[in-house]
């Protein structure tokens, strides 16, 4: 018997008031991600994924990569104990791989085909909150697939062995895209395409989680290299670095972008190298195009007072 959850006033839980009580399992189950106690939420995007616990809504969360989203839905799924499982939707995920297929299995001596459920059949089945990641880059016969499973009445019609699964009271859907279903006309997110209007209607919300703001941006980053704590000012100078390419790519001055993801790879990285401009070389800076790293180098020396490309070439040799 599956268990109840427990409703909790949202302000029990995250430290805000979402205006709504949540439900909250008792017992943590292997598919519930750990809690990220360094975890910053933010509020309004928390509220929009509480509603699809809550409320059983199809949410849709867009960004920047790098941003957290697919982070942002499993630390909500965490608090409230409630199983979780992520699902990249790159172009090896198939149509079998979701839907399932025949596989030989031996039973009593015997070997028989049977059909051997996908990754829907299975999660329907259970109190699961389902996630697509990069919903954008899935193939077209994979999207028709996912728009099946969004209909309203939620039932999923498994056509391998004529039956219709009726979704667990507790199986959520959710996904992340980087883009709103109308493709990238910037050339970052290589493999993103339109989606189908009729199905990006089908999901009920869809927040936005782009960069945080500075001051609690430099809270994660000091939360995920607390080394960065013992330099005065540096994972402020570092998440300023960051917001400089942002409104460099913004600009079409550059274009590449630091994602907060990236700042934190430099941050470790400084901890292996000792040396803060090796280690943006290697986290960020040799991923620019040759003709962008001037300007880069000139946003460098805007926050750190050092000039770059010198310091490189001092040490090349």
């Amino acid at each position: 018997m599956t268990e109840l959850p427990t409703l909790i006033p949202s302000k029990d839980i995250f430290d805000f008031d979402a205006g709504m009580d949540v439900p909250v399992f008792k017992n943590k189950s292997e598919h519930v991600p750990d809690v990220d106690e360094a975890y910053c939420f933010n509020e309004d995007v928390t509220k929009a994924i509480l509603a699809g616990f809550v409320h059983n809504r199809r949410v849709l969360v867009q960004g920047f990569h790098g941003t957290g989203k697919s982070t942002h839905i499993e630390q909500v799924a965490a608090k409230l104990n409630w199983p979780c499982f992520r699902v990249n939707l790159d172009g090896h995920i198939s149509r079998i791989d979701l839907i399932g297929r025949d596989a030989i299995v031996v039973e009593d001596g015997q070997q028989i085909t049977k059909f051997k459920d996908g990754i829907i059949p299975w999660a329907l089945k259970q109190p699961i909150a389902l996630v697509f990641d990069e919903y954008d880059s899935a193939r077209p016969d994979v999207m028709f697939i996912l728009q099946r499973l969004l209909e309203s009445e939620g039932k999923f019609t498994l056509l391998d062995t004529n039956q219709v699964i009726t979704p667990h009271p507790y199986f959520r859907i959710f996904a992340t895209s980087n883009t709103v279903g109308l493709g990238d006309n910037t050339g970052l997110y290589v493999g993103v395409q339109p989606i189908n209007q009729g199905q990006m209607d089908r999901w009920n919300i869809l927040t936005c989680l782009n960069y945080l703001p500075q001051q609690d941006e430099e809270a994660i980053i000091e939360a995920k290299v607390p080394s960065l704590k013992k330099e005065p000012n540096l994972a402020h100078q570092m998440v300023a670095m960051a917001n400089l390419t942002r409104q460099g790519f913004k600009m079409g001055d550059i274009s590449t972008v630091m994602s907060p993801r990236t700042v934190i790879t430099w941050g470790e990285n400084y901890q292996i190298f000792k040396n803060l401009e090796d280690a943006f070389k290697y986290s960020f800076f040799n991923k620019c195009d040759d003709a962008e790293q001037e300007i880069v180098a000139q946003y460098y020396q805007r926050c750190f007072n050092v000039e770059l490309l010198q310091v490189l070439e001092k040490e090349a040799g």
